[in-house]
């Protein structure tokens, strides 16, 4: 939490308080990952009806879809509220929770070599779980940081 306050990509929830166990929306991870990417101007703004030109991660979205992260959740959404390119990466991850059809498998194997994630033990991914703020700059920290 400190390196991600250090390096500008979170200020917290406000009242001197970051909400380490506050569910991470889909605006705040793709906030994190556009700030701490260098909070990079996107080319065009993003045309989800859901996202005002004025919302504090319009420009994080739009950056995150022309860099191939998001392509939203259909029907031209990218549901902000909800909690939840690629590198190559082979072989797959070693969770019995992850099937190596689902979408995430090649995200999840790479996130497990790179040290990012462990899971949630005994040989679990947790899939379906909600992440906290605090696992997400966690995540990014193990990612990112020097």
């Amino acid at each position: 939490v400190k390196w991600a306050q250090e390096k500008g990509i979170t200020g917290g929830i406000g009242n001197g308080l970051f909400g380490s166990n506050d569910p991470c929306t889909r605006a705040q991870i793709v906030t994190f990952l556009w700030r701490a990417a260098g909070s990079p101007a996107p080319k065009s703004m993003s045309s989800f009806t859901d996202v005002p030109a004025d919302a504090f991660y319009a420009k994080a979205v739009a950056w995150a879809v022309e860099n191939g992260i998001t392509s939203g959740t259909g029907e031209g959404k990218f549901s902000p509220n909800s909690a939840s390119g690629s590198p190559a990466v082979s072989g797959k991850a070693e969770f019995s929770d992850v099937s190596s059809t689902a979408f995430y498998a090649e995200a999840v194997a790479w996130a497990a070599k790179k040290g990012i994630t462990t899971g949630i033990g005994g040989g679990l991914f947790g899939s379906d779980n909600d992440c906290t703020r605090g696992q997400i700059v966690t995540f990014l920290w193990r990612a990112m940081a020097e």
